[in-house]
């Protein structure tokens, strides 16, 4: 298949977009993963050109953000000024850039998209399973009316987790 992102004929898997009441996963390859996740490449980016006009509003999310990321380039700035979203899509967007509440153990600021690590055993109720002290939880979401709780997947599963066991990556 081929990265709705980059283009790139790669196995796809999927990708959490937070923020927003909209939220929805995507099949992106995972070098766009690790730089959305990491520090970006500014040419691997250039197929942002085609991927900004998608009719699939989660891409036309990811593709904002990736360009404001990358807004010192002056191609990404042109693509951002070039680019049109719906209201909802454009406040689903914006939503990360919002300074969070959510404070990992350390103190450190956490905002959705963002990977931490676990610093302690934690038994998942319902699950049957602990999450492991050091399980790495990639793309955070912010619970919004609580900043004491994230969510995130371990072990495939989609749980909440208590901002104080976690550390920011």
């Amino acid at each position: 298949m081929t990265c709705p992102l980059c283009s790139a004929d790669a196995p796809l898997s999927a990708y959490d977009v937070p923020g927003g009441a909209a939220s929805a996963s995507v099949p992106i390859c995972a070098t766009c993963v690790d730089q959305i996740d990491g520090e970006p490449d500014p040419n691997h980016w250039r197929g942002l050109a085609s991927a900004m006009w998608s009719e699939t509003p989660a891409i036309q999310v990811i593709a904002a953000r990736m360009l404001n990321r990358l807004s010192d380039q002056p191609w990404a700035q042109d693509l951002a000024d070039q680019m049109y979203l719906d209201d909802d899509t454009q406040a689903w967007a914006d939503n990360v850039a919002a300074q969070s509440q959510h404070k990992d153990s350390n103190g450190v600021t956490l905002n959705a998209g963002d990977n931490v690590v676990l610093i302690k055993d934690l038994p998942v109720k319902g699950a049957g399973f602990t999450a492991k002290r050091g399980t790495a939880v990639r793309g955070i979401s912010l619970v919004a009316d609580n900043p004491n709780h994230i969510e995130g997947r371990v072990e495939g599963q989609r749980i909440v987790i208590l901002t104080q066991f976690v550390k920011k990556k």
